[in-house]
């Protein structure tokens, strides 16, 4: 039969190597949570409770426990200052300065946006009435040409005609002559015949 005494020394010398191993794991994470923050600075990442806890995979609630707790505390405190200085040196903008310039950007853009609009529309507006005015320009020089030369043909028809007249006018004048000089030359061998003496 165990002793009673023995048994509980033996207990308690359970509970003691738990208890001394639950801080060996507290004082663990505790000092991978400092690292973490250490880390984090020197990275320039934003320094919260929830990134560290995230990053040293503890709990948020350790993040938060004292003796942590401060040290993120000051951490963010002296990324803070750093923020500071860097935006009175004007090596950073702050947020709303930052905000203010992309609302500037994006109203520059829709101006731009706007004005090549515009000028595209103007030099298609332009394009276009140098293409009319161009057309009809040449058109009204083809109908120039084309009248022209409408004019120079039924000039030279006429002058066909004409010509065409006066062929057949003297076509039929030559006929007459011909006609005039067969009977002339009928007349003539018939008066000779007629002199010619008998035998």
């Amino acid at each position: 039969m165990c002793n009673p005494v023995q048994h509980s020394r033996g207990d308690s010398g359970s509970a003691h190597r738990r208890w001394a191993a639950r801080q060996r794991d507290s004082l663990t994470k505790r000092g991978r949570v400092l690292s973490t923050v250490d880390s984090m600075l020197k990275e320039g990442q934003p320094v919260t409770f929830a990134a560290v806890a995230k990053r040293a995979e503890v709990s948020t609630w350790l993040a938060y426990a004292p003796g942590v707790r401060e040290h993120i505390e000051q951490a963010r405190k002296q990324q803070e200052k750093a923020s500071s200085r860097d935006l009175d040196s004007g090596r950073i903008v702050s947020p709303s300065s930052t905000r203010t310039d992309l609302l500037l950007a994006r109203e520059e853009v829709r101006r731009l946006r706007e004005e090549v609009h515009g000028l595209r529309e103007g030099m298609r507006l332009q394009l276009g009435r140098e293409l009319d005015h161009l057309g009809g320009h040449d058109l009204r020089e083809r109908l120039d040409e084309l009248t022209q030369e409408n004019h120079r043909l039924a000039s030279e028809a006429r002058e066909a005609q004409t010509e065409n007249r006066q062929l057949a006018d003297r076509v039929r004048a030559l006929e007459d002559d011909l006609a005039a000089a067969r009977t002339s030359l009928r007349r003539m061998i018939r008066n000779e015949n007629r002199l010619e003496p008998s035998p």
